[in-house]
């Protein structure tokens, strides 16, 4: 068989391949919406029955009882008594948001495993945004829990007023501008570094290009990677900026300098350096301004504050974690905020 014979199959291969590949995921989305949507009904049947025979003691839990031992011998597993309370609550937590001219079938486009972690989440403002940003972003389940443990509503919601708050809730994260795409603070649990540990600052940045995909899903929307200990030299002196990215939404570069102790004023000054060096030598005309980032340990706001120039809105210090905060800690976090 000669060459071209051999690419021409390859070729065809490729295609049939692809074709086979793109039918078997638009099937399993098609069977997966349609399961999500037939447990929403069974939800809102058992719940319209409960509504009928609510002044009977424990009807509810009878009902379910019976319907879990007759549907089980007729179709098999997936119809336990948890399993059909979890379709209840389902129907209870998404009935009340349906647009009007919008079919039922319209509004689930996530797994229905997505939807057994959504359901666990009380707030139902803090529930909306969380299945925005999964859809957008095309989070698995595991993404989606460890955005939630990160806390990334709660964060982005106490730099925000009600009214934004509110469009949080809406629309998930929507950028405008620099502030939009800045956590305080950035969690890097996923970097595997302990909290108490003794460590360089080298080790926290190897530690982050290690984990680049995770690092950058921490920073947000639209990101990505460039150059990591960017030299930027002027005649013999040479200063390295510890990570480069560029934001495609915004059209501009990130540069992030890592500080494992205390934020100093020299640091926030040595930042400012690179961003006008990136603005005057890098940036193309059609590009918007330079950011600069410095994650650190700690932060004093007002040293931050009287560094900058008035009105700067191109420099950010965000503090960094490497674990997650607790419970008493995000408490606390949210009262500090108010």
């Amino acid at each position: 068989m000669n060459t071209n014979k051999i690419v021409k199959q390859n070729s065809i291969l490729s295609d049939i391949r692809e074709l086979l590949q793109t039918a078997r995921l638009s099937v399993v989305k098609q069977v997966n919406n349609v399961m999500v949507l037939t447990y929403f009904k069974i939800g809102k049947r058992i719940v319209e029955e409960e509504q009928k025979g609510n002044k009977r003691a424990n009807y509810g839990e009878k009902l379910l009882l019976e319907l879990s031992d007759k549907l089980t011998k007729e179709f098999g597993k997936g119809f336990s008594v948890t399993n059909l309370k979890q379709m209840r609550i389902f129907y209870l937590s998404y009935k009340d948001r349906m647009p009007i001219g919008q079919t039922v079938s319209d509004q689930f486009n996530l797994s229905w495993s997505h939807y057994l972690k959504l359901m666990r989440i009380d707030d139902e403002q803090e529930r909306n945004f969380y299945e925005i940003e999964t859809e957008k972003n095309n989070w698995s389940v595991r993404e989606l829990q460890r955005q939630f443990d990160s806390a990334l509503y709660t964060r982005l919601a106490l730099s925000r007023n009600k009214k934004k708050v509110l469009e949080l809730s809406k629309k998930g994260q929507v950028i405008n501008n620099p502030q939009d795409v800045i956590k305080d603070p950035y969690v890097l649990e996923f970097v595997g570094l302990d909290e108490k540990a003794s460590y360089s600052e080298t080790e926290l940045e190897a530690a982050i290009i290690n984990k680049l995909e995770d690092f950058l899903l921490e920073l947000g929307k639209g990101f990505t990677f460039v150059a990591r200990q960017q030299r930027i030299s002027f005649d013999d002196k040479h200063f390295y900026c510890d990570l480069v990215f560029y934001n495609r939404i915004l059209k501009c570069f990130v540069l992030i300098d890592l500080k494992i102790g205390e934020l100093k004023h020299q640091d926030i000054g040595q930042m400012q350096m690179y961003v006008n060096y990136y603005d005057r030598k890098v940036r193309l005309p059609e590009e918007n301004k330079t950011i600069g980032i410095i994650l650190c340990r700690d932060k004093n706001d007002a040293v931050v504050e009287y560094t900058l120039p008035e009105n700067s809105k191109n420099i950010f210090a965000s503090k960094y974690q490497t674990v997650l905060p607790n419970k008493k800690q995000l408490k606390q976090l949210l009262q500090n905020n108010k």
